[in-house]
């Protein structure tokens, strides 16, 4: 019987270590030290322009790119990187002031001042790329530069969250001469100021990153440099770390290959980690579909999907069922789409389409990334389409692309319902609600939703108590559950896979699900 709190139990890692008269722990000077490590990935990036990218491509521009603010390992909140202080200068939360650290340059030698910290943030907005890191934005009102060193942001609002979207690599600080002020960078090159330089970039295949020497941050690099391999597959990955062409996986791993590793792991060399994450699945509503569009169409289909199935049939339990947009853990979350809809029901699912007029199967589309989330997602989709074309009332059609097409699809509103996951940008309750409303959002599809953008987060992001903001979101979340515009499916969390001579894995993801590559080492050896 499939049980909610089902868990994997991660794997510990075991190191027999033999100790040996006359031998010492090798300098950094060994082989491993220069080698780089090899990371593989379904996560592809999108774009390599921070204006432009509110998706996976922040994996890569963690670690190439530079923000004022950053999380530590086990920093709860983000800290000072670029900056050397940051705080709010006000009672309201309305001007926040960031004063730099010395002699900050670029991977080109150029300088990094203020003036190029307000030109990064000011580019993003001037841009304003549909479904873009804009929207990340909303409450700032202009950007001061005081002297080289000091930038203060002036909002509109009060803002308590600003810290956390300063943090975000979409607020990545790019070199003015070299990122155009009012249009993207075209070509395959970075030029940053974070821990490692990107020294070379195959689109689609992998980017060789390498350490940055001029680097000035928190960043505590374990290792000299890393290549990440992009894979379309996710057997194809997993084949790659058996066969010792890759040292670790990051985002992508399938759920058999998860349990396989947990179980058998040790005796084939492997490590499994698992790191609690707020990541969740979600379908969304096109309001511009003549079905998709009617509020009768969308709690019939939240009435007939059985998350539970999917979570255990398709995911084997590695992922757990969802039933509100803010994921379990975080303030606001609630159990909304399963105190009212209750199990699984056909029948229900019947009335409600009956009460509204529509007696006939429902035809609908459903989308997804062909190579996003892992191999999970295709027979998922095939799940869901099991399950509404079961139900009587559905005939589902199944399409795909990869994402780089995907992504522009969805911001030009070509698809009727289409499956979308969201790592978060910061460890909040509103980074699971602000993105997905207002006339421009994450997903490139219009939600207006007046009461939350007009009234509760306004509200919420005045209290700096993040813990007192429940009462907002539950409100929010009832707007989202009455609306059923978004249907979540499932929480999960995030499972690194390396051999056994990786250390580092279990402090490589920050609270925003990125993998911070330079925490990422060889194992010491004796």
């Amino acid at each position: 019987m499939f049980k909610r709190d089902r868990r994997l139990r991660q794997l510990a890692t075991v190191t027999s270590i033999t100790m040996v008269a006359g031998c010492g722990v090798l300098s950094s000077d060994s082989s491993d030290d220069k080698r780089p490590i090899v990371v593989g990935t379904t996560s592809t990036p999108s774009t390599l322009d921070p204006a432009a990218a509110w998706d996976g491509s922040w994996e890569l521009f963690r670690n190439v790119f530079q923000t004022l603010l950053n999380y530590s390992p086990d920093a709860a909140e983000p800290q000072p990187d670029a900056a050397e202080s940051c705080a709010f200068t006000d009672s309201s939360s309305t001007v926040y002031s960031c004063k730099l650290r010395e002699g900050l340059k670029f991977s080109d030698g150029h300088e990094l001042n203020a003036e190029a910290v307000k030109y990064s943030i000011d580019r993003v907005r001037k841009i304003n790329v549909n479904g873009g890191p804009a929207g990340l934005l909303g409450t700032l009102s202009r950007v001061q530069v005081k002297g080289d060193r000091e930038v203060v942001f002036h909002l509109s609002e009060p803002d308590a969250t600003f810290p956390f979207v300063l943090s975000t690599p979409a607020m990545s600080i790019v070199d003015p001469e070299e990122y155009p002020a009012d249009s993207l960078r075209e070509d395959s090159g970075i030029t940053g100021s974070g821990p490692y330089n990107l020294e070379s970039y195959d689109d689609g295949d992998k980017a060789r990153l390498v350490r940055n020497d001029s680097y000035q941050g928190i960043a505590d690099r374990k290792n000299n440099a890393v290549t990440i391999r992009y894979f379309q597959q996710s057997s194809q990955m997993v084949d790659a770390l058996r066969d010792k062409q890759i040292d670790v996986i990051y985002r992508g791993l399938p759920a058999s290959d998860t349990v396989d590793i947990q179980a058998n792991g040790e005796e084939e060399g492997l490590q499994l980690i698992e790191n609690p994450t707020t990541e969740i699945s979600y379908l969304v509503f096109n309001p511009k579909d003549p079905w998709a569009k009617n509020p009768a169409v969308r709690k019939a289909v939240a009435q007939v999907v059985d998350r539970p199935a999917l979570a255990h049939e398709v995911y084997k339990d590695t992922v757990e069922p969802l039933y509100s947009m803010i994921p379990r853990g975080l303030v606001g979350h609630t159990t909304g789409f399963f105190d009212d809809y209750g199990d699984p029901s056909a029948k229900k699912a019947k009335q409600i389409l009956e009460d509204a007029g529509i007696t006939e199967r429902v035809p609908l589309t459903l989308w997804y990334t062909s190579d996003r989330y892992g191999s999970q997602t295709k027979p998922a989709f095939e799940e869901l389409k099991r399950q509404l074309d079961a139900s009587g009332l559905f005939t589902v059609t199944l399409k795909s692309r990869p994402w780089k097409t995907y992504v522009q699809g969805y911001q030009k509103g070509e698809y009727p319902v289409f499956g979308r996951g969201w790592f978060p940008d910061f460890a909040d309750a509103d980074n699971f609600v602000a993105p997905f409303v207002g006339e421009q959002n994450a997903l490139g599809t219009p939600y207006e939703a007046p009461e939350i953008t007009g009234s509760l987060l306004p509200e919420s992001r005045r209290k700096s108590d993040r813990g007192a903001v429940a009462e907002e979101f539950e409100k929010a979340q009832q707007i989202f559950l009455d609306d059923a515009r978004l249907l979540p499916l499932w929480q999960g969390k995030q499972y690194v896979a390396a051999n056994e001579e990786i250390a580092g894995a279990e402090k490589a993801i920050d609270p925003a699900t990125m993998m911070t590559m330079w925490a990422l080492s060889w194992k010491t050896s004796w």
